[in-house]
């Protein structure tokens, strides 16, 4: 699946991170250079492109004509209708998603503005994405590709065992990886040398592991 998203604050960023990890192709626009900038590296897989998603050039330089679904998640409601009119009637986007961030918005979101899904800002991240991309089968696991992939969440409580160990010295159901780990409200690169700490949230992608065998994995 291609997806083009549109804002790379904490939400479209994190959003970037699960898409790529189970395998598809992401891009990712912001108009900040220096966010661009200092998320290069940071995202692997994912193309970043520095520019206003609401300008019609900038969207089909980053490959609106041929993505499958556009995410609108910046933090301005008219910036995510505007991206999201242009993705449906400009460039035909086969489904667009937009955030929603304030409630007394919400009437607009709707197939007049071309969204097709509209999300409130305070939904959870797997619940969104499965809405975004359509897909069904999220029992707290969400199925994103064909080649049976999942994303598990899972918590550091304090009294998980995990607290103060390497990310790398935690055993892991085979075929299993960490997609990225959320540290105080941001995404955080998995280095295997990083300690986990109390509060941390971790995104993880495995081909087989149930959500059982990762929470005992870190719990």
């Amino acid at each position: 699946m291609n997806v083009l998203i549109a804002g790379a604050g904490r939400l479209g960023t994190q959003i970037a991170q699960v898409l790529s990890a189970a395998r598809n192709e992401v891009t990712l626009i912001d108009s900040d250079d220096d966010r661009v900038a200092e998320l290069q590296g940071r995202l692997p897989g994912v193309l970043l492109v520095a520019g206003d998603a609401s300008e019609p050039a900038l969207l089909e330089h980053a490959g609106a004509l041929t993505t499958d679904v556009v995410i609108a998640t910046t933090g301005d409601d008219e910036d995510n209708l505007v991206i999201s009119l242009l993705a449906k009637r400009q460039f035909s986007v086969p489904r667009v998603a937009a955030r929603v961030n304030d409630a007394d918005n919400a009437w607009l979101f709707d197939a007049r503005w071309g969204v097709d899904v509209a999300v409130p800002a305070a939904t959870p991240l797997i619940s969104l994405i499965e809405e975004a991309t359509g897909a069904t089968d999220t029992v707290a696991l969400l199925r994103l590709s064909k080649a049976g992939v999942d994303v598990i969440e899972t918590a550091i409580t304090p009294r998980s065992r995990a607290v103060g160990r390497a990310l790398g010295e935690v055993g892991l159901p085979e075929g299993t990886v960490v997609a990225t780990i959320v540290r105080d409200g941001q995404p955080t690169v998995p280095d295997p040398a990083i300690r986990l700490r109390a509060g941390d949230e971790l995104l993880l992608v495995s081909h087989s592991a149930t959500e059982q065998e990762i929470h005992a994995a870190f719990q």
